[in-house]
């Protein structure tokens, strides 16, 4: 028996466990890692979501329907795309004016420029509408004035628009302007030197190269002024009926206790929200092909 064992000869690498290889603790630690990742999307996200859908629909698609037209929420939702047909293309025109300068122009003050493009993210929503009552309200800048005219600002649609196009006021210009920088103006002066006008280069040579960033700025603006609840608020009065949008609405319906019409609005905000997020992905994909040719 010990002749048995002493003639076997002993293996440390048979007989001690392996350590883990550095590529298996990596795989361990981002299995890890997207584990709490998902368990927080869950959390604060997918599950509340998904409780609102429920909460929606538990008494059937009838009621949900029935929901949804309501003459205070058919006001709501006309009004909501009224301001965004007004909004997004003042702001996609002011963008687009914003970036060329930026973007093709080295000047005294550009820096400073680009920082004040980036204030409404800065400023809270709440603050904003507030700084547009005391411009334009009663007691404003400009109230005794407007008073005398007969016009009426604050809670009225033209400070809605106005609210709404201060909080959305970046998106466009800081989605176009590195498109711009990275596009070079090579081209724009080659169509000069072929014996084109400004206008002709600009829907020829400038669109095309920034169509995908643009896009996506637009479908950010769009998406942020149907779902702008603080700045609006301020300035709107939430007047049912009048001066009510649909975030307005939830809130209103939700704390009138009417939670089934609450979560109806609710509901169709987030569809559009989705069909933001995947028009958002295409673009993206649309801009990484771009850039790949």
């Amino acid at each position: 028996m010990s002749s048995s064992l002493a003639g076997k000869s002993f293996n440390p690498e048979i007989s001690q466990p392996k350590a883990p290889t550095p590529t298996q603790q990596r795989t361990w630690v981002k299995g890890v890692l997207i584990g709490i990742a998902l368990f927080y999307l869950a959390l604060v996200l997918f599950i509340p979501a998904f409780n609102v859908f429920m909460q929606a629909f538990k008494d059937g698609v009838g009621p949900f329907l029935g929901n949804l037209t309501e003459r205070n929420f058919l006001h709501a939702a006309k009004l909501t795309l009224l301001i965004a047909l007004i909004v997004v293309p003042i702001n996609t025109v002011f963008g687009l004016c914003a970036a060329w300068v930026i973007a093709r122009n080295q000047f005294r003050g550009r820096t400073f420029l680009i920082s004040l493009l980036d204030v409404p993210f800065a400023v809270s929503p709440v603050v904003a509408g507030l700084m547009i009552v005391l411009l334009y309200g009663r007691n404003g800048w400009f109230g005794s004035w407007l008073e005398s005219g007969n016009i009426k600002i604050i809670f009225a649609m033209p400070a809605m628009v106005l609210a709404s196009a201060f909080i959305t006021l970046p998106f466009v210009a800081r989605e176009v302007i590195p498109v711009l920088e990275e596009a070079g103006s090579d081209q724009e002066e080659a169509g000069r030197t072929l014996g084109a006008n400004d206008w002709q280069i600009f829907w020829r040579v400038t669109i095309p190269n920034i169509r995908w960033g643009l896009l996506y700025g637009v479908i950010l603006t769009n998406a942020r002024v149907m779902g702008e609840f603080g700045a609006v608020s301020v300035v709107s009065g939430n007047i049912a009926g009048q001066t009510q949008t649909l975030p307005l609405f939830v809130e209103e319906a939700y704390k009138q206790y009417a939670t089934q019409s609450a979560f109806s609005a609710a509901v169709l905000l987030a569809f559009l929200a989705v069909v933001t997020l995947i028009l958002k992905e295409i673009l993206e994909r649309k801009t990484k092909i771009k850039d790949i040719e």
